[in-house]
């Protein structure tokens, strides 16, 4: 008859392994929770229930730490870190679901889980059970017998390991276990603040051990040693006796093995629900379901497996295509069977090439019968308008897809691409896909408009989790459990030796490709009701998709580009950068490399010894970053001159000479392409080129702006900026009187602030004074306090201070409103823009300071700027309508900040100025006034 076997976890061990696992892209709920420690936590928990179908079964917990080894060793432990905040927040829910689940839970103060785990495995193997110790920790090789085993749990796709005798005997070169506590003794522990021996490191505490058997016999026999190594481990004998106690687990702690306590019972599903539902743990909830048989009280959503079951495993490629609508021979795949994440290999899935006209026909045929069809384009580049064209992937049922691969001849991708310009630019048939913007460009170049509603699951991801990342294999791995192919399993790593998805087999191709538009068509249900269930689906459907359908005409348009202006340009700053290098090396006495941080530390500070102690960086040498020398700037001409170097020469190799490699060969044309999910604001991005970080506040960086240019002589370009849009909004959101009426007078908003704060009539305020209430007002704004705001100002920390304690009081409300934010954040995890969009705050309740700060700034902040990037959104829908609905010659090119810029046709220029104007000013209704500022001219700084 089989042993019984008893499972006992170390909670704090897989706590922290579950947290640091997804350190890099954390698992963040929509009350802005870090839920990755539970969720790493609870997934080892229910692997284990899963593999093991364990009979008996406890967790183990850290109460306090080991009071026995502190009263030995007071530094035992002492140089770990603060528990992460998001470690500390999942304890109490680990509890509450382990509570739920009616698994045990052990913890004893003064008694480590080490402990609690030793005593209770030696009292179980008496009892005649096997013991697996969950955990990652090597410690616990100590207590490996005949019936107690190390379980490794799964991790970075490794499988489970567990070490019996053989295994620890191979791994620490040892005869018997026992010996792994003078390993540990020899070695030391710099996580547990163990000293060890010094100088002894695994390989030598290896060898000791094969020598002399144990710590005991190596130190009664150092007269065999030589050298330093005697040295030091005959003067740290009582050092190493120490270590061997500390890290010997105890195994007597005050607990004992009842074996009813620790039977594995059914869990009570109804609190179990209800504390994933409030986690917001759909999976994990299923998976719970499943592994006791049973039923969740709520309806779960779609996994990546199919209803039937049933799979056609794609067969190697040969002259016979798939029969695209016959039954497949079938094949049947153990559900129970299947560990971790989900792949194409373990899950049931049907998918087919289609490369025939006959085939194509059926399969157009059955796509225009459709309500909702997911679909990708495969191509070969980023760049939309030269990307080669591969193939295109639908799916509009879960599990299955098909592949229409496309020929690398340009006439035939266009003649296969056109069969299906029906479903494309069919209004009727949803559209679901990643990226869309990028597609609808791609077949644009074959003349075919995107036509229908459209669902992006990487904007619906960005609404429910902006500061996530939102690549459709994190989607995957997160929302339904599946590790989607990567891409380099076929055609191998970057390097000459990879291959192009061309090279590879054909079935192979299809894998991958139906693969991911599978998946996107399972998110697409799964976020669409979390869409609803935050209400962001009006904010999805009437803001977020109609504008990726404006940016991605905006990208097509392009703009011109002068680059004979840059040309000269570029010279004139060659000249100026040449002669500031010889003024700062007259001035140094000494040529040297200025753009070498070292060699530039030395000379101002070890030569020329411009102030007495200069900071240092962490390797040594001296910090001579933009905020050290811009301190110094005003007390040193050549430091000044540097910084005006350093300006001058970035200037021209991000700008001057990096745009006229951005001019794309086919169009002639720069081609920003804009991002929509990047920033968690709701603010756009712009990349090759950035348009959106050209310098305008010096005068050689507003230059720049000259070299974008009208299409021809027959346009004009036209730039229209809504004017100090953010401080409408926060005197709006505030409802502060004050600010309304300035701006419903149309004063000028900082003089006005002026004379409120410096109490004298508006009419007399002075141009300082103007300037000190201006950069208190958009420092308010970004959250600055009085130390910030006296570095920018030039003025003491009490002045400052005093400055905006007057504006406080002169703008109560605005206070109040500052106030009711950060509550609001520390009481929902979240702020909310004017159209609902949320800014997550996961550290709003932070116990450190400094970190809370930041989220208390954000909780201002985001939902101005969020407010703003809302607005002008709408903003860009009206006008394209307008533009596109009229036929207008006039196109919208740039979007840069509060700014959109428009290639105007002259003789729509007195029309459409006016029109503009109105369309920006009324895209939002505030209790204050929008008031937009337009410009025109031959380019792009003369229109701003």
């Amino acid at each position: 008859m089989s042993k019984k076997r008893l499972f006992l976890l170390d909670a704090y061990a897989l706590i922290f392994r579950g947290y640091y696992a997804l350190i890099k892209n954390p698992r963040i709920n929509s009350k802005g929770m870090d839920t990755s420690a539970i969720l790493g936590f609870t997934n080892s928990l229910l692997d284990v229930i899963k593999r093991e179908n364990p009979d008996h079964l406890a967790v183990a917990f850290d109460n306090g730490g080991s009071l026995t080894r502190s009263e030995s060793f007071p530094e035992y432990k002492s140089n770990r870190n603060e528990t992460p905040e998001a470690i500390k927040i999942a304890i109490p829910y680990i509890h509450k679901i382990l509570e739920a689940m009616h698994i045990p839970i052990i913890e004893k103060p003064g008694f480590e889980a080490d402990d609690l785990i030793g005593t209770l495995s030696k009292q179980a193997e008496k009892a005649g059970y096997q013991t697996f110790m969950v955990t990652p920790d090597k410690d616990f090789a100590q207590l490996v017998s005949e019936n107690i085993f190390m379980y490794k749990p799964a991790r970075m796709g490794n499988g489970i390991e567990i070490w019996g005798i053989p295994e620890v005997q191979k791994k620490f070169e040892v005869e018997r276990p026992e010996q792994v506590i003078d390993y540990l003794g020899m070695m030391g522990d710099a996580v547990d603040n163990i000293p060890g021996l010094p100088g002894v490191g695994d390989k030598t505490a290896k060898k000791f051990l094969k020598q002399y058997g144990s710590m005991e016999n190596l130190l009664a026999n150092t007269h065999e040693l030589k050298g330093k190594m005697k040295e030091k481990i005959e003067a740290n004998k009582e050092l190493g006796l120490l270590s061997k106690e500390l890290a010997t687990i105890i195994l007597d702690c005050p607990v004992e093995f009842h074996e009813e306590d620790f039977e594995l019972n059914h869990p009570d599903f109804e609190k179990t629900n209800e504390i994933f539902k409030e986690l917001e743990f759909r999976r994990i909830a299923e998976n719970l379901a499943k592994i006791f048989k049973t039923s969740t009280s709520e309806p779960i959503k779609p996994k990546i497996e199919s209803e039937n079951n049933t799979t056609q495993k794609t067969p190697p490629p040969t002259n016979q295509q798939f029969d695209l609508f016959s039954t497949p021979v079938e094949t049947k795949i153990d559900e129970e069977g299947i560990k971790g994440y989900r792949t194409y290999e373990n899950t049931d899935h049907l998918y087919q090439y289609v490369n025939t006209p006959f085939s194509r026909k059926l399969l157009l045929q059955k796509l225009m019968q459709q309500k909702s069809v997911s679909f990708n384009t495969e191509t070969i580049g980023a760049n939309a308008f030269e990307a080669e064209l591969t193939g295109i992937a639908f799916s509009y049922e879960k599990g299955k897809g098909y592949f229409v691969p496309v020929e690398n001849t340009t006439d035939n991708g266009k003649s296969i691409l056109k069969e299906f310009a029906p479903f494309f630019e069919n209004e009727t048939i949803e559209k679901i896909g990643q990226d869309i913007k990028y597609t609808i460009k791609v077949l644009k170049n074959f003349d075919i408009n995107l036509n229908g509603k459209l669902f992006d699951t990487q904007l619906a991801h960005y609404l429910l989790n902006p500061d996530m990342r939102h690549d459709i294999s994190v989607l995957a791995e997160t929302y339904l459990n599946y590790q989607p192919i990567n891409i380099n399993n076929f055609i191998g790593k970057k390097g000459k030796n990879q291959l192009s998805v061309r090279e590879i087999e054909i079935y192979k191709h299809a894998e991958y490709a139906v693969e991911n538009t599978d998946v996107i068509f399972q998110l697409k249900e799964i976020f669409f009701q979390d869409l609803e269930k935050f209400n962001l689906i009006k904010l999805f459907n009437e803001i977020e998709i109609p504008v990726l359908r404006v940016l991605a005409s905006m990208e097509l348009e392009g703009i011109k580009l002068d680059d004979a202006f840059l040309n000269s340009l570029a010279e004139n700053l060659t000249n100026d950068i040449k002669n500031l290098e010889d003024t700062i090396y007259k001035e140094a006495g000494v040529e040297f490399n200025l753009a070498s941080p070292k060699q530039l530390g030395d000379v101002l500070f070890d030569h020329l010894k411009l102030i007495e102690k200069p900071k240092k960086t962490k390797t040594g040498q001296y910090a001579t970053g933009e905020e050290i020398l811009s301190k110094l700037a005003p007390k040193h001409t050549i430091v000044k001159e540097i910084l005006e170097w350093r300006g001058l020469v970035k200037l021209k190799n991000t700008y001057v000479d990096a745009l006229p490699k951005e001019v794309n060969k086919v169009t002639g044309r720069i081609h920003t392409t804009y991002s929509q999910a990047v920033a968690a604001t709701g603010r756009l991005s712009s990349n090759n080129p950035n348009l959106q970080n050209i310098p305008i506040r010096t005068e050689r960086g507003r230059e720049v702006r000259k070299a974008f240019i009208p299409r021809n002589e027959n346009y004009t370009l036209v730039a229209a900026d809504y004017s100090q849009i953010e401080l409408r909004i926060i005197a709006a959101l505030s409802k502060d009187e004050s600010m309304i009426n300035s701006f419903n007078k149309g004063e000028d908003i900082h003089a006005a602030t002026a004379a409120k704060v410096f109490g004298v009539p508006l009419n007399e305020v002075t141009r300082a004074q103007r300037s000190d209430a201006k950069a208190v007002n958009f420092g308010i704004i970004y959250g600055q306090g009085a130390f910030t705001l006296a570095q920018q100002l030039n003025k003491s920390r009490s002045e400052a201070k005093e400055l905006i304690d007057n504006y406080y009081k002169n703008f109560p409300k605005l206070k109040q409103y500052i106030a009711n934010q950060v509550d609001f954040a520390r009481d929902n995890g979240y702020v909310e823009t004017i159209l609902g969009r949320r800014r997550y705050l996961k550290n709003i309740n932070s116990h450190n300071a400094i970190v809370r700060s930041g989220d208390e700034r954000n909780a201002v902040n985001a939902p101005i700027q969020g407010s703003a990037a809302d607005i002008i959104k709408i903003a860009m829908i009206h006008i394209h309508k307008f533009l596109s609905e009229g036929n207008y010659k006039t196109k919208m090119l740039l979007q840069v900040h509060d700014e959109l810029v428009f290639d105007m046709h002259n003789e729509e220029l007195e029309s459409l100025k006016p029109i503009i104007k109105q369309k920006m000013e009324s895209a939002y209704k505030l209790s204050v006034p929008l008031t937009v500022d337009l410009g025109e001219g031959n380019n792009w700084l003369e229109a701003h």
